[in-house]
């Protein structure tokens, strides 16, 4: 994944055109879920992610700055990206996805698409809709020591500008396979965990196997059918305030949690 360190000290280029095309990828990006596909990019907007990124040892392709951006900062951010582009502050307000623009963001290379590891921990995602889950539940899987994501068909798009956000630098830490067909996962060697609201054990009493996969469903109906039939244990976790049921991301952290303490 890790792009070659060539960094080329050179002055930034100025954007102040809207019909830039620099400008009109990055508004897409920014604001179309499924715009990466189609660039082979990907755009990180804000300090948290472009740090998280070079945490990881990856380099950017591009460090993008608004106008504003202080010079000295873009300087010494600069460094870690093979281009620099400054952004008329005007344009920088079209395109950005935050409340609170920073006035900083990066591109870099969508990473090739990885095979499933057959004995990896894994967190399998049925159909999650919600962009918000399913980067709570990224963050969860990196946190407990589950590497590998694989998200079927009807998951939300896991390197989308909100799955992204919500994932706060959880991606670069993980394998992230996508658009998956439940016979895919025939790849997977290790037993499935289903969770459920009305049968098997419960949680804290149950032996959980590790390595392991962890199946989250879909917000509204859980886990499929077709995917429960697969499970090796079904789990429940207790509720003693008698709700009906927990989102998908805080019953994912739960049980993520369990799995990791149990190694501990």
């Amino acid at each position: 994944m890790a792009a070659e360190n060539k960094t080329m000290h050179v002055e930034p280029t100025y954007i102040a055109s809207r019909d830039n095309p620099l400008v009109k990828q990055l508004k897409r990006l920014a604001h179309e879920s499924g715009a990466y596909r189609k660039q082979g990019r990907v755009w990180l907007e804000g300090e948290h992610l472009c740090g998280a990124l070079h945490a990881r040892g990856l380099q950017p392709e591009l460090m993008v700055f608004s106008e504003s951006f202080p010079p000295s900062a873009v300087a010494g951010q600069a460094r870690a990206a093979i281009k620099t582009v400054v952004v008329a502050d005007a344009l920088w307000r079209e395109f950005t996805a935050l409340e609170s623009p920073e006035g900083m963001g990066c591109v870099f290379a969508l990473p090739e698409p990885p095979a499933l590891l057959p004995d990896a921990p894994t967190v399998v995602l049925d159909r999650v809709q919600d962009a918000g889950n399913v980067g709570s539940i990224l963050r969860s899987s990196a946190a407990f020591g589950f590497m590998q994501v694989a998200a079927l068909k009807g998951t939300a798009l896991l390197w989308s500008p909100k799955v992204l956000r919500a994932g706060m630098g959880a991606h670069f830490g993980l394998r992230l396979v996508e658009g998956l067909t439940e016979d895919a996962l025939a790849q997977l060697s290790v037993p499935l965990l289903a969770t459920s609201s009305h049968q098997g054990a419960w949680l804290h009493r149950a032996r959980l196997p590790w390595p392991c996969g962890w199946l989250m469903g879909h917000e509204g109906q859980g886990v499929s059918p077709a995917l429960q039939a697969r499970a090796a244990q079904h789990i429940r976790i207790v509720q003693p305030g008698g709700e009906e049921s927990l989102n998908v991301a805080a019953a994912a952290a739960i049980c993520l949690h369990a799995s990791a303490a149990g190694q501990a």
